[in-house]
């Protein structure tokens, strides 16, 4: 079998952050506070067909949702969704050590900026909070993930075996 490695990445936060552009009719909000479980789906759907391309995986939803709300790292704030009519399209899951967790846009609404204005959200978010710095990983061969990250400033701080 095949080896796979991931990329940690990271961006200081000291700097100013540009300003998260969303497409039209496109607008952004959380979970909230006490999270609708039609949302947690609409969001788990995004990120289940977002990975199913970018070669990775979600766990079905009836074991997330609950692992997910009992994670200590787990705030609803922190649960980007990105919203077009009433049609979640794109979510950007954080924890609360300032790390992105998961990214992913529905392929049918791909190459309109969403998920860079997902993750400009994520790092306003932590440097709200008063973070330094944000982390994430990215697959290695997930080319257009890494080309965005890097883009917004992210490095590469190790490889790791996944």
């Amino acid at each position: 079998m095949a080896q796979h490695f991931v990329l940690r990445m990271r961006r200081e936060l000291s700097g100013e952050i540009e300003q998260p552009v969303w497409p039209a009719g496109v607008t952004c909000r959380t979970l909230g506070p006490r999270p609708d479980k039609r949302d947690a789906k609409a969001a788990h759907s995004v990120l289940e067909a977002g990975f199913w391309e970018g070669g990775g995986g979600a766990p079905i939803f009836r074991k997330w949702w609950p692992q997910l709300r009992k994670d200590a790292e787990f705030d609803p704030a922190l649960v980007f969704l990105a919203v077009h009519g009433k049609e979640v399209i794109g979510m950007a899951q954080c924890w609360t050590s300032d790390f992105i967790k998961d990214v992913a846009v529905h392929p049918r609404a791909r190459r309109r900026g969403i998920g860079r204005a997902l993750v400009l959200t994520a790092f306003q978010a932590f440097a709200k909070r008063g973070a330094a710095h944000v982390h994430l990983k990215v697959r290695d061969g997930n080319a257009n993930a890494f080309r965005l990250y890097r883009d917004l400033g992210m490095t590469i701080i190790s490889r790791e075996v996944d």
